[in-house]
């Protein structure tokens, strides 16, 4: 069953088939058309634009982008200034209208005891 001969000669025509299938593939790689070539080559010059187009854009939008977050940056900056200095002069207007509090309390306890000094002089005087 197992013929040596008839295993090298199926080898072989194997081989062959190999090399036929081969060949044929090679004769028809070599022969490219020019036209079908150069459209090849302009549909790749097409894609590379678009897709340069497209990175350009991209590139503007980033810009655009990042500027606009500096832009917010800065005036969410100009916002906190001018709370903080809201809120210092809010302050100050508290501690002025404070001393002028205690200016006048200390005013009006300063004339309620001349007042009772006053009276008590007088009373003692009737006597």
């Amino acid at each position: 069953m197992n013929d040596p001969n008839n295993f090298n000669e199926r080898k072989e025509a194997a081989d062959k088939a190999r090399q036929a299938m081969l060949q044929r593939f090679k004769s028809k790689a070599a022969t490219v058309d020019p036209s079908i070539e150069a459209q090849r080559i302009e549909q790749a010059k097409a894609r590379d634009a678009k897709r340069a187009a497209a990175e350009e854009k991209r590139r503007a939008r980033v810009a655009a982008e990042k500027e606009e977050r500096i832009l917010q940056a800065q005036l969410k900056a100009e916002a906190e200034a001018a709370e903080a200095k809201r809120l210092a002069e809010e302050a100050e207007k508290k501690r002025l209208a404070d001393i002028e509090e205690a200016e006048v309390l200390a005013f009006e306890q300063k004339a309620r005891r001349d007042l009772k000094y006053a009276a008590r002089k007088a009373r003692q005087g009737k006597r």
